[in-house]
This record gives C-alpha cells, structure tokens and sequence, in this order.
C-alpha cells in the first residue's frame, strides 16, 4: 500500500469510528428518556444492573446496527473534505484512476464487514439474550409477558409417525393440559397417550403425566392402559414449544440454523421469520460495500454548496436503503415467499445504482 492508501484508510476508520461515537449516545439518550420511568418503577432496581444487563447490551446492538449508516456518513463527510480541499483533483492528476481511488476504501470496507458479520452471528444474539431477559423482568408490560408465558392449541410433529397437541402450556411453571401423543404407521393409527396435566422436569428432561390413558390400537383388538401419574421422555423441550420471531434474535447463527431444520422436520409451517433474521445477519455487513461506492461516487467530484449537499443526498438515499430493508423484512415473513430474495433486495437495487454511480464517476 503507498502512503496515500494509507492517509485516505486511516481517515476512512477514525471518521467512521467517530460517526458511530456520535450516533450511540444518541441512541442512549432518547432510550433512557423514554425509560426512565419504568427504571424509578422497580426500587429494587440497581444503576449496576441497569449499566451492566441492559447498557452494556444495548451498546452491542445498536454500534452494530448503526454501523452501515455510520460507515455512510462517514465515507461522504471526509471523501467530500478531499474533494473541497482540492486532494482528489492531484490524485486524478498523478493518474490515479478512480478504481485504484476506491482500493483504501474497499480495504476499509473490508473490515467492517468482518467485525459485522462475526457480531451479527455470533456476539449479538448472545447479548440480545441477556437485553431482552432484562426488558421482560422490568420494562414489559402484561401483556407482553404473557405472550410468551402463555402457549395454547400447540401441535408439534416431533418424527415422521408421531404427533403432539397441548390444550395450554405455561412455560414459568412448565406445566400444562389436555396433552395427547399420536403415533401413526402411514395414516392408521397405532397408539395414542393422552394426559389431562403435563409437567417438564428440568432436572432430569422428563415429563410427568398425571391421569395418563394409553391406547395401543392392534388388528382385531385395543390395549388401554391407565394410571395416575408416570414420567417419560419426549423428543421436544418446552422452548421447541414458543415459536415467536423475537426469540430468533437471541440465537447464534449455528444454534438458529439447527433450530431452523429441526423445525422443518417437526412440521412447522412458517419458518420465514427466522429465516429472514439468518439472512439479514449476512445481507446488512455486505452493504457495507455497496454503500462505500455509493458515497464515494456522490462525494468524489466537488459540488456547489460542498459537503452539506452530499450529506443531504446520501442520508436521502441511506434513509430509502432503510426504508426497502424494513419493507424486505416484513414481506420475507409471509409464509409461502421466499425470504432470502426479500431479504436481499434492497442490496441488490442499491447494488445497481452503486454500479450506475461508479462507471458515471469512472468517467
């Protein structure tokens, strides 16, 4: 790398390093605004907790969320400052193209990328566990709580041949009612276990069923069994019970992908809210790059009213990113569509345009 690789990557990390410095205690300040009654709510609440469980947390998530928007800003402000200073017309002087130009920038790029995809997978679900345990024990309101507290009219395919329904299903206490196992051979049915109370044992990974009736269905005859309590194991646990989309923002990738599969296994229809949370994990770091051409294209020519202009155009054109990205998210969660290609289409409209912008600025 020569000296001026060096100079325009140096100022690539400190401008975006200070952008993102900028727009995180932002954030904190509006949070703790809206907060700050729920806090005073709980007398057992300490400023060490708060700090540790839900800032500390809430940090991660948000300097990782903000980063594409601060690596925007950030390329537009300082490439427009060489641009008004006058240090891109010697570079183009000295025959520097504008793709040997955008070599420091992608280096740049670059590393973005890799802290975002390794935070995305990996940092930020474990963090967004810790969070989000901490809103539902002091920031949730009732009927939040009892979203996830309450399951009801569940069934679950657990293999090929067997089959579970619960009537209602309370995961604090992990116990619940009108709970019915069906095994099948093809359509027939071979055996059917019901129990009107069911109780997960955490200890050893059983259930408890009590007021159990068993019935083992043969050709010419049925066996039925009866009893007042008996413990047994299933192949589920009661978290394979909740399947709500918030909970896939709490997983590592590797443990989301499993999770995916065995759900697909299991019969689970609509999936496409995790799927949409495992691709937007890659799609939003990869934009990193087409995010850097965009506003290295804009800012690299000196433009009457100078930076501001450039500032305004890019947060209008990062603000329609967000805007495509949101709408991607919530139509890749319909069932029945493909979530992938929802996920990623905002990457590949601004991915055009990001084309359209550098061969105009090659000119």
């Amino acid at each position: 790398m020569k000296i001026i690789d060096w100079y325009i990557l140096r100022r690539y990390l400190v401008t975006f390093l200070f952008t993102l410095l900028i727009l995180i205690p932002i954030a904190i300040a509006i949070d703790v605004s809206e907060k700050i009654d729920n806090f005073l709510e709980h007398t057992n609440l300490g400023l060490e907790e708060i700090l540790n469980d839900y800032y500390k947390n809430f940090i991660i998530y948000y300097a990782n969320t903000f980063m594409p928007l601060a690596l925007f800003i950030a390329v537009i402000l300082f490439t427009s400052k060489l641009s008004n200073n006058t240090e891109i017309i010697a570079i183009t002087n000295a025959k520097v193209s504008f793709t040997r130009f955008l070599y420091p920038y992608f280096i740049g790029a670059s590393l973005v990328t890799i802290i975002s995809l390794g935070m995305n997978h990996f940092v930020v679900p474990n963090s967004s566990k810790v969070r989000k345990g901490f809103e539902k024990k002091y920031l949730s309101n009732t009927r939040e709580k009892n979203d996830l507290k309450f399951i009801s009219d569940f069934s679950l395919q657990l293999t090929d041949s067997t089959y579970i329904y619960l009537k209602n299903y309370n995961t604090e206490t992990n116990s619940g009612y009108n709970f019915t196992s069906e095994t099948y051979d093809g359509l027939k049915l071979k055996s059917k276990l019901s129990a009107d109370n069911l109780r997960y044992n955490t200890k050893d990974s059983t259930f408890s069923l009590t007021n159990w009736r068993k019935r083992l269905i043969y050709k010419d005859r049925d066996s039925i069994f009866k009893g007042n309590k008996i413990d047994t194991v299933f192949n589920f646990t009661p978290r394979d019970l909740i399947y709500k989309s918030a909970l896939s923002q709490e997983m590592p990738s590797n443990e989301l992908i499993k999770f995916i599969n065995l759900s697909k296994k299991r019969g689970v229809k609509n999936l496409n809210a995790y799927l949409v949370e495992l691709h937007k994990r890659t799609s939003l770091p990869i934009a990193s790059y087409i995010l850097t051409i965009i506003a290295v294209a804009l800012a690299f020519r000196k433009r009457r009213g100078g930076t501001g202009v450039n500032l305004a155009i890019g947060i209008g054109i990062m603000f329609l990113y967000i805007f495509f990205m949101k709408i991607g998210e919530v139509l890749g969660s319909v069932a029945g569509v493909n979530s992938f290609i929802y996920v990623w289409i905002p990457n590949i409209m601004f991915g055009l345009l990001a084309i359209y912008l550098y061969w105009n600025a090659r000119k």
